[in-house]
């Protein structure tokens, strides 16, 4: 049989069988609504896209495109498109998992699920990293958080919200000087051993390139943070749209063994 005659017996069958799936996905959404979801609304009355949609042109750590795609079939010829990627782990909105900065830590498919829904805790240094591209988030600042919002929840997110996002689309997001060295916020070491003393969360996420700061030269925050078994998100968007505290975050974390880290998609229910 001829690929043409394969496609369309493919599609006609399709066809077919749509009016059945739509019956069914009708049934499933009026069960869905009476469990998962309505418990949630009981919380949480809208949801958030934390995520940077990207492709080439999206600023890289090591300023290289993180993403090629190759067409392997298209419409016209195929009768479907599909796109073969190369991906840095380490592209767009993104998960570090603790592979990432240790010999034997958890790979990406290892992190637990209870850790990727997890209650949100917005540190605003937005004022700050205006007047000095280099801030940090400090343990002064998780303590003026914890005096206005009570203690950290246990396995929150503590993301950093520098207003750094709104950067990303041109060269003040690697914010790089004549010498290449990149000038942005992140995570004073002394915030992060404090988070990992006296709290249990499970990530830190920033809105800049890396957890650590741009001039870091020894990527401190890292190597604290990831060998503890905590995970990072780098790149997080849409921070301004959630409140300090109340909202859960859901990383959708990609699940390839041996991963690193990886282009995750990532809400938050308000």
């Amino acid at each position: 049989m001829c690929n043409a005659c394969v496609m369309e017996a493919v599609k006609s069958r399709m066809l077919s069988r749509r009016d059945l799936f739509k019956a069914g996905a009708a049934g499933a959404a009026v069960a869905t609504v009476g469990a998962v979801p309505a418990a949630l609304a009981d919380g949480h009355g809208s949801v958030r896209d934390m995520t940077h949609a990207y492709d080439e042109t999206f600023p890289t750590f090591f300023n290289e495109p993180g993403i090629g795609y190759e067409q392997k079939f298209n419409f016209a010829e195929n009768g479907f498109n599909l796109y073969q990627l190369s991906i840095n782990e380490h592209t767009g909105t993104h998960i570090d998992a603790p592979l990432h900065f240790s010999e034997d830590g958890s790979s990406v498919d290892e992190i637990e699920v209870g850790d990727l829904v997890v209650p949100l805790c917005v540190i605003d240094i937005q004022e700050k990293a205006d007047a000095d591209a280099d801030a940090q988030v400090t343990p002064d600042d998780l303590e003026a958080w914890i005096s206005a919002n009570g203690d950290i929840p246990d396995r929150a997110c503590v993301a950093m919200m520098s207003g750094w996002a709104g950067k990303v689309d041109g060269p003040e997001y690697r914010n790089a000087d004549d010498a290449g060295t990149m000038h942005f916020p992140g995570f004073h070491i002394e915030a992060t051993q404090m988070l990992l003393e006296q709290t249990s969360a499970s990530a830190l996420a920033v809105d800049t390139l890396s957890l650590d700061h741009g001039i870091s030269g020894d990527f401190a925050t890292h190597y604290a943070w990831l060998p503890a078994g905590r995970y990072g998100i780098e790149n997080i968007a849409g921070l301004e749209q959630v409140p300090a505290a109340g909202a859960t975050l859901i990383v959708g974390a990609p699940k390839h063994k041996r991963g690193t880290g990886g282009p995750a998609r990532i809400f938050a229910m308000v």
